[in-house]
Formats: structure tokens, sequence, C-alpha cells
């Protein structure tokens, strides 16, 4: 059963990468988290993409919230989180389609809608600089491997190999 939720979590993951690593402004996806290690029932996949200072997010968290409600629909998650070019964490995408300020009450990124799309909440979640310089596993744009992993990700990591589009 937990293996199935590992398969389609990384069946989401495939679909993200190869979108995602075709917008203008992405110019790394990297894997953290549970999904990179051994643990049989990951409650989640995040993803870690660096960006160019002024990449349009709107593109990058409409395929966040694909691979999210693909996940919620194996009663799991999915995070984007996003750092710049100089390795610092920025935060994630924002989760809502409509992404401005005062739309979401319940929203608590510091910069509400100041850049559409980026969901700041850095009292709630960070990403310290050696994650982001060094993540577990990079997946675009050269596949980069600094951990051990597990056998179903190192497999799905060769299906990844020349990243065809099909």
């Amino acid at each position: 059963m937990s293996e199935g939720y590992r398969a389609e979590l990384l069946v989401g993951l495939r679909r993200f990468v190869l979108a995602a690593r075709t917008l203008p402004g992405v110019r790394r996806i990297s894997l953290v988290g549970s999904i990179v290690t051994p643990k049989l029932d990951p409650k989640d996949v995040d993803v870690l993409v660096t960006v160019t200072d002024d990449v349009d997010l709107s593109p990058l968290a409409t395929l966040g919230r694909r691979l999210k409600g693909h996940a919620q629909s194996l009663n799991r998650g999915a995070d984007i989180f996003l750092a710049n070019e100089r390795g610092e964490y920025i935060g994630r995408t924002c989760q809502w389609k409509e992404c401005r300020f005062g739309v979401r009450a319940s929203c608590d990124a510091r910069h509400c809608g100041q850049r559409p799309h980026l969901h700041d909440d850095l009292d709630a979640v960070t990403l310290g600089p050696a994650l982001i310089e060094c993540p577990p596993v990079t997946l675009w744009p050269i596949l980069d491997i600094r951990s051990a992993i597990p056998a179903d990700l190192q497999h799905f990591l060769a299906t990844l190999d020349g990243m065809s589009d099909e």
C-alpha cells in the first residue's frame, strides 16, 4: 500500500518536473524531505525550485497546485519551496489561484500579494542555506544525487534521464 503512495507521488512529481523545467526563470529543480529517504510512507513531496528574481511565479504556482492536488488525492501533500539564485530561501508558491492582498484573510504571507504567487511565510517555514546549496537530489538541469536514496527513487531518476517530454 505505502509503496503505491510513493509510486503515485513520483508520477505527479514527474509531470511537475517535465513542465516546470520549461518555464522561463526556473534555474534548478531539486528534491528535499521524506521522499528522498527510505521512509515507506512519505507524507508529501517537497520540491525546491531555484528561480530568477524576475520570474513570473504564476505558471510555477499553477504546476504546484496540480502536484498538490495529485498528492491530496492520495491523502498526501506537496510543497514547492523557492530559492533565489543567491541561495536565499524566499518562500513557497502560493496555494491560491487568485493571489493578491486582501483576497484571503487567512493568508500568513509576510507580503501577501506584493509579489504574485510568492507565499513568503518565513515565520512558519524556512530552509537553511546549506540545504539550498546542496539539496539531497537535484533533478534538473543536471542530475546530482548527494545522498543514499531508495530504490524506487533511483528507478524514477533513471526514467528522467534525458528528460523526454513524452
